[in-house]
């Protein structure tokens, strides 16, 4: 059995998403940020980084949404959620979610976990005065290069999706009128309609 550990409002959606998706028996535990639990010692043993996601296998544990997405997508190949037979197609599939890991989510982070970065408040301060215009310009490069259309990959679905989901459920709250950006909004739109979202952020919900 598969045991997902996230948290409401993070990234970890995603795999939820993703798993929900799948088809794949697993069990979802919610880690309370608000009591710190991701830095309990009982967390600890399983993700030493202390964040989520985090998914428990048979193996052991996959931590890193890239990661996580792609174990999933290849654990249910029936489900279609990554171009597992494409060498080329995978590559940018993970092209795709590399980048909303390394960039558009530590544009995110800046605005409220500066002091990964820096102890100074002024710093804090500076960081978050960015991130409308790092997220625009983010947002900005995958609308036009990078959105395929009407899914990531093109006219396929796959766990890319869920991952921009996500990214873009946070423009507002990052200073960014999400609407600036018809085809991304559009995207939202559509996955709002699936059943393995509206699953998901049931999950969330409890």
């Amino acid at each position: 059995m598969l045991t997902l550990f996230f948290s409401p409002g993070t990234c970890s959606l995603a795999s939820l998403i993703a798993l929900e998706e799948s088809g794949l028996a697993f069990e979802a535990k919610r880690i309370r940020f608000a009591e710190a639990e991701q830095h309990s010692p009982d967390y600890l043993k399983i993700n030493p980084k202390g964040r989520v996601p985090a998914l428990a296998t048979a193996r052991g544990v996959v931590t890193e949404t890239p990661a996580i997405l792609a174990y999933i997508a290849a654990l249910a190949p029936d489900a279609g959620l990554a171009p597992l037979d494409d060498p080329f197609e995978f590559a940018r599939l993970q092209a795709f979610n590399s980048y909303l890991c390394s960039t558009v989510h530590v544009n995110h982070a800046h605005g409220r976990r500066g002091s990964r970065w820096a102890d100074d408040p002024a710093a804090h301060e500076a960081m978050k005065a960015k991130v409308p215009e790092t997220m625009t310009a983010s947002f900005m490069l995958i609308e036009e290069e990078m959105l395929a259309g009407p899914w990531v990959m093109g006219e396929r679905f796959s766990v890319a999706d869920a991952y921009l989901f996500v990214m873009t459920g946070w423009l507002r709250g990052d200073g960014v009128d999400p609407m600036r950006f018809s085809r991304a909004t559009a995207h939202y739109a559509r996955m709002m309609e699936r059943p393995a979202v509206q699953r998901a952020l049931a999950r969330e919900q409890v």
